[in-house]
């Protein structure tokens, strides 16, 4: 039996992209230490994923629409910190990109998710 989130391709996307994320992070390698840094966006990258299967959880499609919307704001906090990254040269043009897609699609599936609840 499987917890009802993981049916949903939303949320298997999104972890999969909190593990490219992690991933990325591991190669950073910064002159200064910028532990708060790497450690939020470890947080807001993963919890993406977490707020879908949060969301799912409750009793109400109303809950679960306001964690999708939770979702979709740590979706935007990882976004600003990776843009910050590749301004500062932490991680690449490349890498950059190839998150920026993922993070786009996963935006677009969690609003379309939210607009499927809300219509009925």
């Amino acid at each position: 039996m499987k917890f009802a989130y993981e049916n949903l391709e939303v949320w298997n996307k999104a972890v999969d992209f909190a593990v490219d994320v992690i991933d990325v992070v591991e190669e950073i390698s910064t002159d200064r230490k910028h532990y708060r840094l790497l450690e939020q966006i470890e947080a807001s990258s993963t919890s993406v994923a977490m707020n879908i299967a949060e969301g799912k959880g409750r009793f109400s499609r109303k809950e679960f629409v306001q964690y999708l919307y939770i979702s979709r704001g740590s979706l935007y906090e990882t976004m600003t910190l990776l843009e910050i990254f590749r301004r500062k040269k932490w991680i690449s043009d490349v890498q950059y990109s190839g998150l920026e897609s993922s993070g786009k699609e996963i935006a677009s599936m969690i609003k379309g998710l939210i607009n499927s609840i809300s219509d009925r």
